[in-house]
């Protein structure tokens, strides 16, 4: 005695959801990849300068801590303000895009963190960031 029946099988069918979802999204690239690619492709003479150099990396940032009583450390050394700026003008002249970040102390005075992006600036700094923690 059989008791199971004899239904046919129904084929699920072709989900159409993800194959529209896949085209457009293989649309979408093909046509950002043309547009790039057509960008690229532009007929631009760029000028030549005979003072142009290539350029080279950063060396490294320079982390300047500025503790809550106003001393300056750099490399576990305190500096004064004619120390900082000369050592950081030194820095410049050697790397003109050098990185300065600033690490300032959350009970130190404002002033203190002002000073030392003014001698930044007085020494031809122009790429300083703040540290800050998560």
């Amino acid at each position: 005695m059989n008791l199971r029946g004899h239904a046919p099988l129904h084929h699920p069918g072709i989900q159409l959801a993800p194959l529209v979802v896949l085209l457009l999204l293989l649309i979408f690239f093909l046509l950002t990849w043309n547009a790039a690619r057509n960008e690229n492709e532009l007929d631009v003479k760029v000028p030549k300068a005979s003072a142009a150099k290539e350029k080279t990396s950063p060396i490294g940032d320079v982390v300047v801590n500025v503790k809550a009583d106003g001393n300056v450390v750099v490399n576990r050394r305190t500096l004064s303000a004619a120390e900082l700026g000369e050592l950081l003008k030194n820095l410049v002249q050697l790397n003109a895009d050098q990185a300065v970040v600033i690490r300032g102390d959350e009970a130190g005075a404002y002033k203190n963190i002002v000073g030392v992006l003014n001698i930044c600036s007085e020494a031809g700094i122009t790429n300083v960031a703040f540290a800050t923690a998560k």
